[in-house]
């Protein structure tokens, strides 16, 4: 390839097909030698009555390793790639970048299946929220869905409208309007409404996207959910408690929360809905406890960026290095010490002891790191007979503390995405 070339060119491609191509992408697959995309995209151009000289090459299943491969070794010819309409937004020209970098990447977007569905609905796209369901469950719809809001689910294939249907109606959305938008431009462009507690339609075309006119109770992103949102033992740090923890841990971006000790997961579920860029490791030693964080995390639309692992400190050593810790459980001098030399720089530690024992134990590593220590007492006004009167709740101290960042030092030879030490 000659110099300045990129080494990958990415044309996004409607329902329309070639008709719908700008002549300069267009002339960049008349240059091709080989073009890869999806059968489907493939077809699109072998329809289209062009004579094109590239060999076209249907991804192998799975399409993630079959691209990782052809990302580490290009060849010696521009790799020519199709993707679904802007492939910068949820689509395969993102992942290529993040793997090359922008300056090897030559990308040509189409329309995008939101601005086009946007546009048939009249709904404003500043406004209107996306979530995808293409690698994730139907229910990381709910991390969107509230009163009022507008969203758009980009689908996996034909069964995805009817599974967020019945998502929406065991979470109190049943009263909201579902339109499925099935091959959007194209010349087989269909759209279908209904309610998502009476969802009348049958599977239709695996291309579509779902449309939600959200109708059902307001759902804040901000911290502390009422406790029985969750399912819980017991062990579930209360909802005051947790509002101030998940502030300080000041989720912010693309970052990973350690909650150690997580018990009902609420903590990390709570920074994960703050933020939708993060993801979360939690740690827990009781598998009923685990199984019911996972149901706990997909029930409030998060699922798919919360992992569980084993009980810490055993399951530390190979976790994604953190930018935030949570230990609210399970405290004591080894995890505290994993903890704060697998933080990364100008990260943040929360700790919530109750016992004396972890109380003392925190004040001694306050003394040593610094930081803010404080105690939260916490009392609920409750009946007293005909009468009321004010219950406190256990004291928690809770200590926030930042990593130094120390320029040239250990930690940042450590690269940002390997496991803990």
């Amino acid at each position: 390839m000659s110099a300045g070339s990129p080494d990958f060119v990415v044309v996004g491609i409607g329902a329309d097909g070639w008709r719908g191509l700008g002549e300069t992408a267009r002339d960049e697959l008349r240059t091709a030698t080989a073009i890869y995309g999806a059968t489907r995209q493939l077809d699109l151009l072998a329809e289209s009555g062009e004579e094109l000289t590239a060999d076209l090459r249907p991804w192998r299943s799975p399409m993630s390793a079959h691209l990782a491969e052809l990302v580490e070794q290009p060849g010696s010819h521009v790799v020519h790639v199709l993707a679904s309409g802007d492939p910068m937004f949820h689509g395969v020209g993102a992942s290529i970048v993040s793997r090359v970098g922008a300056e090897r990447v030559r990308v040509y977007p189409a329309v995008s299946s939101m601005s086009l569905a946007c546009a048939r609905l009249g709904w404003d796209l500043a406004s209107t929220r996306v979530v995808s369901t293409v690698r994730a469950d139907p229910s990381e719809v709910l991390s969107e869905v509230t009163g009022g809001a507008r969203v758009v689910v980009l689908s996996r294939d034909e069964t995805t409208p009817a599974s967020i249907a019945r998502v929406l109606s065991q979470s109190g959305f049943g009263a909201s309007t579902l339109t499925v938008l099935e091959q959007l431009g194209g010349p087989g462009e269909q759209i279908r409404r209904g309610t998502a507690d009476a969802w009348p339609h049958p599977p239709g075309d695996p291309l579509n996207v779902v449309a939600v006119d959200c109708v059902g109770p307001a759902r804040t992103r901000l911290p502390g959910r009422a406790d029985d949102t969750y399912e819980h033992d017991g062990q579930i740090t209360k909802s005051t408690i947790r509002a101030l923890t998940v502030c300080a841990l000041e989720p912010a971006g693309a970052q990973v929360l350690w909650d150690v000790g997580s018990g009902s997961g609420s903590v990390s579920i709570e920074w994960l809905r703050a933020d939708d860029r993060g993801t979360a490791v939690a740690f827990e030693r009781d598998p009923e406890r685990a199984d019911r964080l996972t149901r706990n995390a997909i029930r409030h639309g998060v699922g798919s960026r919360l992992s569980v692992r084993g009980p810490a400190p055993q399951a530390l050593s190979d976790a994604p290095r953190p930018h935030a810790v949570f230990i609210g459980g399970g405290l004591d001098d080894e995890i505290l010490t994993r903890a704060w030399e697998a933080l990364r720089p100008s990260g943040r530690l929360v700790v919530n002891a109750v016992t004396v024992e972890n109380q003392t134990l925190v004040a001694r590593r306050h003394r040593d790191h610094g930081g803010t220590m404080r105690r939260l007492a916490i009392e609920t006004a409750a009946p007293l007979g005909t009468m009321t009167t004010w219950r406190p709740a256990l004291p928690i101290v809770q200590w926030v503390v930042v990593k130094p960042h120390v320029p040239n030092g250990p930690d940042t030879t450590i690269e940002d995405t390997g496991a803990a030490p």
